[in-house]
């Protein structure tokens, strides 16, 4: 039985309210705060400006001079007990695949010029990652990582960097690492990182402390939206979609590569219902019904 706590509510100042729907992270309170985002933008309240969902909260930013916070608090705290129903939580969902060079020459090359910041990890973030899991192969630790899609809980740090969390996977199976003790001043574009039981794909170059164990073939992020699939958006995530990495080999990345420098790469992508009420129901048959024919 799907329960949750009494949402916490808090002005932020004169245009912000926070929602806290709990104080951990709990993969069900993510189904929430994107269930009651969505249903906001849909009834388009005059005076809300941006409405944001995270891990287990949500931020609404609105015009005092449009709408009073309290009224905008009336409309929220409504919304939140139709939410708190299980069989109130749906919405619609995209599957991505995202073909990923596991364990790849890229990263490695990087990690070994920041060995000295996690000295115990012998400078491979991998082999550091795969046995930290009790993985002694890396093919099966690859098997392992790309099984369950990961489902998009929030965007942040970089613009387009998006926290995937696996679903359907029993809670001591979940491939979890530590962040660096201290970042990195570089990670390549693409790079696949690992922190805590979220992995990410860096969207550009930049600083991180995330463990890297693969580079994705295709961008998360194209400003010059060169790609049929950021048509709509310079950011391949929305939250909810899940995304399924799919292992490739060296030869198989250059290839991808080149049909991205000449636009021609089109994802693999299907379009989705999804029910929270089913997933507490099935769980991890309820995914594998949701992946049939992809």
């Amino acid at each position: 039985m799907l329960i949750f706590p009494e949402t916490k509510f808090d002005f932020c100042g004169d245009e912000y309210i926070y929602a806290e729907i709990s104080t951990e992270m709990r993969i069900e309170s993510n189904f929430k705060a994107i269930s009651i985002t969505n249903e906001l933008r849909k009834r388009n309240i005059p005076g809300m400006i941006e409405v944001y969902p995270s891990n287990a909260s949500y931020l609404i930013r609105y015009d005092p001079t449009a709408i009073s916070p309290h009224h905008l608090l009336d409309y929220l705290q409504e919304i939140d007990q139709q939410k708190s129903h299980r069989s109130e939580l749906y919405f619609s969902s995209r599957i991505i695949e995202i073909p990923v060079w596991y364990n790849d020459k890229i990263t490695k090359n990087t990690i070994e010029r920041y060995q000295h910041l996690q000295p115990e990890a012998g400078g491979d973030d991998f082999i550091h990652v795969m046995r930290a899991n009790g993985f002694t192969e890396a093919d099966a630790f690859i098997a392992a990582h790309s099984s369950p899609p990961y489902f998009i809980t929030s965007l942040g740090f970089k613009p387009g960097t998006a926290w995937g969390f696996p679903l359907g996977v029993p809670q001591n199976k979940i491939i979890q690492a530590p962040k660096y003790p201290s970042p990195r001043s570089y990670t390549p574009g693409e790079a696949l990182g690992i922190g805590g039981a979220f992995t990410v794909v860096y969207p550009t170059e930049s600083t991180g402390s995330y463990q890297l164990i693969g580079i994705a073939a295709v961008p998360v992020y194209d400003p010059g939206q060169n790609l049929s699939l950021f048509r709509d958006s310079f950011f391949l995530a929305k939250p909810g979609d899940l995304w399924k990495y799919r292992p490739i080999t060296e030869a198989e990345y250059y290839n991808i590569r080149e049909e991205v420098e000449k636009r021609t790469y089109e994802y693999k992508v299907k379009a989705i219902e999804f029910s929270v009420e089913q997933y507490d129901e099935k769980g991890d048959h309820y995914i594998s019904q949701l992946m049939e024919g992809f």
